[in-house]
């Protein structure tokens, strides 16, 4: 299947299409700029179907690049930006911005640090904070969908030649 019929990537467009909305509403407290890697931690974990169009959209980085040092995201550069940004998988997508969920039953939110001035988060309302419930259903169904299963992939483990 050629990338821009990837699932993955149509999945992507839909969530930056929606979260538009949500950068315009917050522009004014959105801290977030090229560079800024505080949500650009190590240890995350994407479900397959993104790490295969990671793999076949930046095959050459992952061959001939090293894995930014272990604390950050293994596909940040020197200067803290991603090398893969067009491609960075759901959750990247959406962080930074007001985020809400529900959890045993009762609503929780949170936002990135250096975000946080401005009005509290409980204070908001609930169409003000991207829900996240909706979108990851929707991404379990597309990796159901295209594996049969819910593996999850350590983005930093897509350098390791052995995983392709």
């Amino acid at each position: 299947m050629p990338d821009h019929d990837h699932p993955a990537q149509a999945f992507h467009r839909e969530v930056d299409q929606a979260v538009a909305r949500f950068e315009e509403l917050h522009r004014e407290r959105l801290q977030c700029t090229r560079g800024c890697s505080g949500c650009c931690v190590d240890g995350i974990t994407v479900f397959e179907i993104e790490a295969e169009l990671i793999r076949l959209r930046h095959g050459e980085l992952l061959a001939a690049a090293q894995p930014h040092p272990e604390g950050g995201c293994a596909f940040l550069d020197g200067e803290g930006a991603c090398r893969i940004y067009a491609d960075r998988p759901y959750v990247c997508r959406t962080q930074g911005l007001p985020l809400r969920w529900v959890e045993d039953g009762v609503e929780k939110r949170d936002i990135c640090g250096l975000n946080e001035p401005g009005p509290p988060l409980v204070q908001l309302r609930t169409s003000a904070c991207w829900p996240i419930g909706p979108a990851e259903t929707k991404l379990r169904a597309l990796q159901l969908a295209a594996c049969g299963d819910l593996t999850r992939v350590p983005l930093r483990a897509l350098f390791d030649p052995t995983s392709r």
